[in-house]
């Protein structure tokens, strides 16, 4: 991911999920459970009067708790769409370079503009959930079309 979203308002919601705003006008749950199990450095915000103290970290590119834990805004974007069922930039990304497909070839497989591309590839703008599957349909067709 080029450059993604960041966050503009963060809420503990749950023992350990947190409710975030993103840039892009979409509010999604994060839940970072298993990251609070498998990483010593989270470890002190399993206390529940800790988690509640989050807050957007620097210029929303991160939340933090104090001045000593803070979770990227990158990663918690993928986690919040891979939790949504939605794609992530990174796997739109991915599409693109399994397909050996250009900024200009995406557009065209796609009948949309290059700055939208860029749009979805950076994460400035939500991949609608029509446009993946359209992606999933053109690699499909593809690949029988190959064999």
């Amino acid at each position: 991911m080029n450059k993604p979203p960041r966050i503009e308002e963060v809420t503990a919601t749950a023992p350990a999920s947190l409710e975030i705003r993103w840039t892009t006008g979409e509010t999604m749950q994060a839940d970072i459970g298993d990251w609070m199990t498998r990483f010593a450095l989270l470890l002190p915000i399993k206390d529940p009067k800790l988690f509640t103290t989050v807050r957007v970290g620097w210029y929303g590119h991160s939340v933090a708790w104090g001045d000593e834990i803070e979770l990227g805004a990158d990663e918690l974007y993928n986690r919040c769409k891979a939790q949504a069922g939605e794609p992530s930039p990174d796997e739109f990304n991915e599409w693109m370079k399994r397909n050996e497909l250009s900024l200009s070839t995406a557009a065209e497989a796609l009948g949309m503009t290059r700055r939208m591309i860029t749009h979805y590839r950076t994460g400035s703008k939500p991949i609608p959930r029509s446009i993946w599957l359209a992606c999933i349909g053109w690699e499909t067709i593809k690949h029988t079309n190959a064999a």
